[in-house]
C-alpha cells in the first residue's frame, strides 16, 4: 500500500506580526515547513504534498529544492476543507498522513508507529496529554473509555475544557475514508469552518475503527502560532540537540548556551564552551575544544585542535592539531594541514595550508597556497586582487615572510626564502636566498614638527 503525505502550510499566521510567512520561520537554522518535509521524507512516502494559501508564491519559492506536490488552497476555509484540496492527486487505495508545517519537533519513529498501527482502514489519531490544553481540540471519549469527538477550543463547554488530552490535528487512515467524509463536512462551529477534526464523529457514526497513539513527549505535537512559541520551540529543539551531545561524549561548558543551527556531529572528548553558533554541517574531531563566541559554518575539524575565542570559520577544513584564533577569520576554500597555527586578527581566504606553517597575527591571506614550515611575520598581505581579476601567491616549504610585508600577485615565493620586514614583493623569489625591498633608513636634522598654532 502506497503512502501519501499531506502537509498543512496555508495558513496566514497573523499572530507572527512578519512579512515572512509563518511556516518559513526557522528553527534551528531550518525553515519549520522544510523541517517537517524532511521528517516526512524518512517515512519514504509515495508523494508528499503541500497545501498553500496565503503567500503561497513565495513559500514555493523558498522551497523550490524540495521534492513536493504544491497545491493552492484558493480560499483559506479550515483544515478540512485544505486537506479535500490534496485528494485529487491521491489514489482511493492510499494510505494518508496528515501533517501540519508549524509542528516541527515530531519525530519520524512516532510517526513510523502511527502509520503501522493496526488495521490500515482504521482512523488512526496522534494524541497528548498536556500540561496546559488551551488552543488544541480536546478528546471526548464515552464510559467505554473510547473515543466519540474532538471539540475544538472555541467550541467546548467549560466541562470540556478541563480535558488535558488533545488532539493536534495529526492522523492516518485510507483515502478512501476521507473520499467519503471531507465532502460532508458543515462549519457549523464557532470560527464558521470546515473542521478537519470533525471527521471522527463520523467515523464514529460508521462505527468504523478509532485508534490512538500517544507521544512519548507532549512537547513533539506543541505547533507555532506565534514568536513567543517560536521561541519555545527553538529551545526545546536545542536542549534536545546538547543533551543527545552530552550523552556522546561531548562536554558542554553550559547546554542552554549552545545555538546548533545545522548538523554537528563531534567525536569524543571535544569541549564546547558558552555562547557558540553551529550552522550547516560540522563535524569536530576527538579531544578538541572550542572556546566562547564562536561562529562555525560548514566546517570539518581535525583532532586536538583548539579553536580559541571570537574566532570565525566558514566552507573550510581544519586538520589535526591545528590552532586558531582568538579573533581570527577562517573563510571559504581554506584547508589546514596539520599542526597548523592561525592567530589574532588573521583572515585567510582560499587559503591551503602546508602541516606545520603558520600565521600568528594580523595577516591577510587570500588566494594562496602554503608550503610545509611557512611563517608568515605579522602585518603580511597578499595582495590578490587587480581590481578585476584575482591572482594565486605560492610560497614554497620552509619560507620566512618578515612583518609588515606585501606580496604583490601573481607571485612564487621559492623553497626556503626569507623576505625582509617592511618588503613589497613584486617579482617571483629564489629559494634559498633574502629578499627585500626596503630603503636605507635616514635621520633628517634639524627638523621640527609643526604645531596647531603654526
Amino acid at each position: 500500500m502506497s503512502l501519501h503525505i499531506v502537509i498543512l502550510a496555508a495558513g496566514m499566521g497573523k499572530r507572527m506580526r512578519s512579512a515572512t510567512p509563518k511556516v518559513l520561520h526557522p528553527v534551528a537554522g531550518q525553515s519549520m515547513l522544510e523541517r517537517v518535509i524532511d521528517t516526512a521524507h524518512t517515512l519514504h512516502p509515495e508523494q508528499i504534498h503541500v497545501i498553500i494559501g496565503h503567500a503561497g508564491e513565495t513559500i514555493q519559492a523558498a522551497c523550490a529544492h524540495l521534492e513536493v506536490n504544491w497545491i493552492k488552497q484558493t480560499e483559506q476555509l479550515g483544515t478540512g476543507h485544505a486537506v479535500l484540496q490534496a485528494l485529487p492527486h491521491i489514489p482511493s487505495e492510499s494510505q494518508v498522513l496528515v501533517l501540519y508545517a508549524d509542528v516541527p519537533l515530531l519525530r519520524a519513529d512516532t510517526l513510523s508507529q502511527l502509520i503501522t498501527l493496526g488495521d490500515p482502514n482504521a482512523l488512526v489519531l496522534l494524541l497528548a496529554s498536556v500540561p496546559n490544553p488551551y488552543g488544541f481540540g480536546r478528546i471526548v471519549r464515552d464510559n467505554d473509555h473510547k473515543i466519540t469527538a474532538i471539540v475544538e477550543e472555541k467550541d467546548a463547554t467549560e466541562t470540556q475544557r478541563l480535558i488535558t488530552e488533545i488532539y493536534p490535528g495529526i492522523c492516518c487512515t485510507l483515502a478512501s475514508n476521507l473520499q467519503r467524509w471531507l465532502p460532508n463536512l458543515t462549519q457549523k462551529n464557532a470560527q464558521k469552518e470546515y473542521y478537519f477534526t470533525d471527521i471522527i464523529a463520523m467515523a464514529k457514526s460508521e462505527q468504523q475503527t478509532i485508534l490512538s497513539l500517544h507521544v512519548p513527549d507532549y512537547q513533539d505535537i506543541l505547533g507555532v502560532n506565534d514568536r513567543v512559541q517560536l521561541q519555545h520551540v527553538e529551545r526545546i529543539w536545542q536542549q534536545r540537540a546538547a543533551q543527545a551531545l552530552l550523552l556522546s561524549g561531548v562536554s558542554l561548558a553550559d547546554s542552554n548556551r549552545i545555538d546548533i543551527r545545522g548538523t554537528l556531529s563531534c567525536e569524543q572528548d571535544v569541549f564546547i564552551d558558552v555562547n557558540n553558533v553551529f550552522k550547516g554541517t560540522i563535524h569536530i574531531g576527538t579531544g578538541s575544544s572550542i572556546e566562547p563566541n564562536c561562529v562555525l559554518s560548514n566546517v570539518t575539524i581535525g583532532a586536538n585542535c583548539h579553536i580559541f575565542a571570537s574566532s570565525v570559520l566558514e566552507d573550510c577544513v581544519i586538520g589535526d592539531n591545528c590552532h586558531i584564533g582568538p579573533f581570527a577569520r577562517i573563510r571559504p576554500g581554506t584547508q589546514l594541514a596539520n599542526h597548523c597555527k592561525i592567530g589574532n586578527f588573521v583572515e585567510a581566504k582560499k587559503a591551503i595550508f602546508g602541516e606545520h606553517s603558520k600565521a600568528n597575527h594580523l595577516s591577510y591571506l587570500g588566494d594562496v597556497t602554503l608550503g610545509s614550515y611557512v611563517n608568515i611575520g605579522a602585518g603580511t598581505i597578499t595582495c590578490n586582487y587587480d581590481g578585476v581579476n584575482k591572482h594565486q601567491t605560492i610560497i614554497e616549504d620552509g619560507v620566512h615572510i618578515g612583518s609588515d610585508t606585501q606580496l604583490i600577485a601573481p607571485i612564487t615565493i621559492g623553497k626556503n626564502a626569507t623576505i625582509g620586514a617592511g618588503s613589497t614583493i613584486r617579482s617571483n623569489v629564489p629559494p634559498n636566498e633574502l629578499t627585500l625591498t626596503a630603503s636605507k633608513q635616514k635621520t633628517i636634522y634639524g627638523w621640527k614638527r609643526k604645531t596647531k598654532n603654526d
